[in-house]
């Protein structure tokens, strides 16, 4: 028998397989153990961030959407339950038919990409998965270099191994570009569409679907035959995938579909001097940074009136001729809860950002004598107090001061309180506030919220300190709503782009910082500059606009030289208007000096008609007494005139007026208030 030899050429052959064989395991090995450690290293990472720029909505008290920041981008963040059914299955079968079947990668058909590229010798198919998409769009740029691809595979392990599919579905449909700024299903559906996500129909969603492979070809604004064709596509391969019949794609690519362009939401458009503070307040009171604030996807519900704040510009635009340069701040509130429902810092936003409204500090003439007329009611003067109205000149501190009425018209007799508020008449106020002492009207400036500096001096009694419009809205809002301090407030609510409420405004965040009664009584003699029964030497000052209103107001004009102010209210509405020039030019004309009232009553009217006419109602600790205007006593049945007149309880009168035939004692004061009347000529 012959022993077989093994030829040195076969022992080579099968040395060489083994080599290769054992270098094929080692490489399996290798791989094995890599790929372990990736996804190890990956889970010991944790959960990516998902967080990517997405629009800050902005919306009004109806809901409707007034506006949005972003940086080009605009992203509006939906659940996946927020998008039909139509929509996730065609982007599935066009995009990642196997998604919810691989671990990120779809090994097959990456096989079957690298073999049509090869045998069109160039890139003619792509393979990537859905969840590799949406890593290249959460942390990527768009290059293509083999880090780019080493860093993209890495990030998709990390997705597919920290978050469900259904969570990474979402994600990516709210991420992917469709064109024309619009990134994710829900800006794409509103802009092409104009409707959400949820209610997009087959056809629709087809088309979405066929956008994100080439944004640039298939948006059907761009090309609408590459758009069709692109649709009919993703049709077919949701036929052959299974989720829609034959019939039904063929009814999908014969509906007519109406691409409406739906413009972005205007920024400008809509209350943009109220904006720019609700952004402000998002910062500086609810401590959110700007990048947040701009890109964060925040919900942002405020205050505003739409209605409010149409009826406001436009009548502005009625009243004030296109030709003037007199420029104008507007605020409105509802006193009940604070809420600023209006807001306009000037006439044209795109000509100037400047809020005149909180920005600019103008001299508020005699729409501060109600807070110095409150505060005297504190300090035991009443409505029916009474003081000389004449030429007078005032020497507190041994320095000279000569303030004059509106041309230079004085009683040269004593008026009532109440008198003098209607008519405005400044030697009253003058010598109330020195007799008060001039450090009262300061601190209760600071008591109705104002913010900026007062100076003490006689003249602060006439305004002559500077203030925002917005901060004396809100202290008439006082007055309004019986001295509870609840604003002004902006924001009610802010959701983040998950609906999760960061932030929701408290409604018990108030706090009574008047007196209810004397607050009630001073609204009341101000509804005395609408009363022509308080006219005397002078008209009252509403005689003007008198006849435009339908319904009980109180409120208070106020001007010097180079500003015009009109603040008043209703029970439901409070409202103030600010008319002058950015350069501090005096205001000559008759017309210029009339717009603040003129615009201030307009929108009064509209701002509430519909609504049922109120009365101011007097709070506990107040007393009503008709009054005989000219003589400050109790009317009798012989005064020509008689006029119902508010009282803290306690401080009406109580003698009957004597100036007319038949009337009771002749009284100048009521006793209790003699005394401290007679202190106030030293200053004098």
């Amino acid at each position: 028998m012959m022993e077989t030899q093994t030829t040195p050429k076969i022992r080579k052959a099968k040395w060489g397989l083994r080599l290769m064989l054992f270098a094929l395991i080692t490489f399996a090995i290798l791989l094995s153990v890599l790929t372990a450690a990736v996804y190890l290293y990956a889970k010991i990472l944790g959960p990516p961030p998902l967080s990517v720029p997405q629009s800050t909505l902005y919306y009004a008290q109806n809901g409707k959407q007034i506006g949005e920041s972003n940086s080009g981008q605009q992203r509006y963040w939906v659940p996946l339950d927020g998008i039909s059914e139509n929509a996730i299955d065609a982007t599935i079968s066009i995009e990642d038919r196997n998604f919810y079947h691989h671990h990120g990668f779809d090994y097959r058909r990456m096989a079957g990409a690298v073999a049509a590229d090869m045998k069109a010798m160039g890139k003619v198919q792509g393979a990537s998965t859905i969840t590799q998409q949406y890593a290249r769009n959460l942390f990527l740029t768009l290059d293509k270099t083999w880090e780019r691809k080493l860093k993209e595979a890495f990030y998709t392990i990390r997705l597919e191994s920290s978050y469900s599919k259904d969570r990474i579905l979402e994600g990516y449909l709210n991420t992917i570009n469709y064109g024309h700024g619009k990134y994710g299903i829900e800006a794409a559906s509103r802009y092409y569409f104009g409707k959400s996500a949820k209610q997009l129909t087959l056809a629709e969603a087809a088309m979405l679907a066929g956008i994100p492979n080439g944004p640039g070809v298939y948006s059907p604004v761009i090309s609408p035959e590459k758009a069709k064709k692109r649709q009919l596509a993703v049709l077919q391969s949701m036929v052959k995938n299974g989720y829609i019949t034959k019939k039904q794609a063929t009814a999908a690519a014969n509906e007519t579909i109406k691409i409406v362009q739906k413009a972005d939401p205007d920024t400008n458009r809509i209350a943009p001097y109220f904006q720019d503070l609700v952004k402000k307040q998002l910062k500086t009171k609810l401590g959110f940074d700007d990048r947040t604030i701009a890109l964060g996807g925040l919900k942002v519900y405020t205050t505003l009136d739409v209605k409010q704040q149409e009826i406001a510009e436009e009548t502005v635009k009625e009243i004030i001729p296109a030709s003037s340069h007199i420029q104008i701040g507007f605020a409105a509130i509802n006193p009940k809860n604070g809420f600023v429902t209006a807001l306009t810092g000037g006439r044209d936003y795109a000509e100037s950002s400047f809020n005149r409204a909180t920005q600019a500090t103008r001299q508020p003439g005699s729409t501060m004598k109600p807070l110095l007329y409150y505060a005297a009611l504190n300090h035991g003067f009443t409505p029916a107090t009474m003081l000389k109205s004449e030429p007078t000149v005032f020497r507190p501190g041994g320095s000279s001061y000569r303030p004059h009425n509106f041309n230079s018209q004085y009683a040269n007799r004593d008026i009532t309180m109440m008198q003098a508020l209607a008519v405005s008449d400044n030697i009253y106020a003058v010598k109330t506030h020195l007799l008060l002492g001039q450090d009262v009207l300061v601190q209760t400036a600071k008591q109705f919220g104002l913010t900026t500096p007062m100076e003490k001096v006689p003249s602060l009694a006439l305004g002559t300190s500077g203030v925002h419009l917005l901060d004396m809205v809100n202290a008439y809002s006082l007055l309004a709503n019986g001295g509870t301090q609840n604003g002004p407030v902006f924001i009610t609510k802010v959701e983040d782009y998950k609906g999760r409420v960061l932030y929701a405004y408290d409604k018990h965040e108030k706090e009574r910082v008047l007196d209810k009664a004397a607050a009630f009584v001073t609204s009341q003699m101000m509804t005395g500059m609408f009363d022509k029964r308080l006219n005397g030497y002078a008209r009252v000052t509403g005689a003007s606009i008198v006849k435009n209103l339908t319904r009980p107001y109180a409120g208070k004009s106020g001007s010097t030289n180079t500003d015009s102010w009109m603040i008043g209210f209703s029970p439901q509405l409070v409202s103030g208007v600010w008319v002058g020039y950015d350069n501090g030019q005096e205001i000559t004309l008759a017309a210029d000096k009339m717009y603040a009232k003129k615009i201030w009553a307009r929108f009064m009217e509209k701002a509430l008609d519909g609504r049922p006419v109120t009365e101011f109602k007097p709070p506990k600790g107040v007393t009503g007494v008709e009054i005989d205007p000219a003589t400050g006593k109790i009317a009798t049945a012989n005064c020509p005139v008689a006029r119902l007149t508010y009282f803290i309880s306690g401080t009406e009168p109580a003698e009957p007026c004597s100036k007319h035939p038949a009337a009771g004692e002749n009284e100048l004061y009521p006793k209790k208030h003699r005394n401290w009347l007679e202190k106030l000529f030293p200053f004098f």
